[in-house]
């Protein structure tokens, strides 16, 4: 089958000689919806003037801007993730270390239980 057992590793795509595309987060994603901003930028800039040249200086200001926008966008979510994530592994470990003690908060204890003990 395809992808089993291929030893060759995947190549990366760098963009502008530095940016590795596939291992760094939202870069992917940014370029896509960037270049798809910078189309409509320009094609509708295009539609309404008729001037070729302001038209692709809008749509390369609409790749930047979207590009960074949605970078921008994109790395918040990510490390809002990101503590969520370690804020939930931080609660599993404590579960785990409290669990079954006096101090597990799942356990609801009366004040007869506590004098029976």
């Amino acid at each position: 089958m395809a992808g089993e057992g291929d030893s060759e590793p995947r190549k990366s795509f760098k963009l502008l000689g530095f940016l590795d595309v596939q291992s760094v987060p939202c870069a992917r994603e940014s370029v896509l919806y960037g270049s798809l901003g910078s189309l409509v930028v320009g094609l509708g800039h295009f539609l309404a003037t008729s001037r070729v040249r302001r038209s692709c200086d809008f749509a390369v200001g609409g790749f930047i801007s979207t590009m960074l926008g949605y970078w921008f966008y994109c790395r918040y979510n990510l490390a809002q993730q990101r503590i969520r994530q370690r804020m939930l592994k931080e609660g599993m470990k404590n579960r785990m270390l409290f669990e079954g003690s006096y101090l597990d908060p799942e356990k609801n204890q009366t004040g007869n239980e506590r004098s029976d003990s």
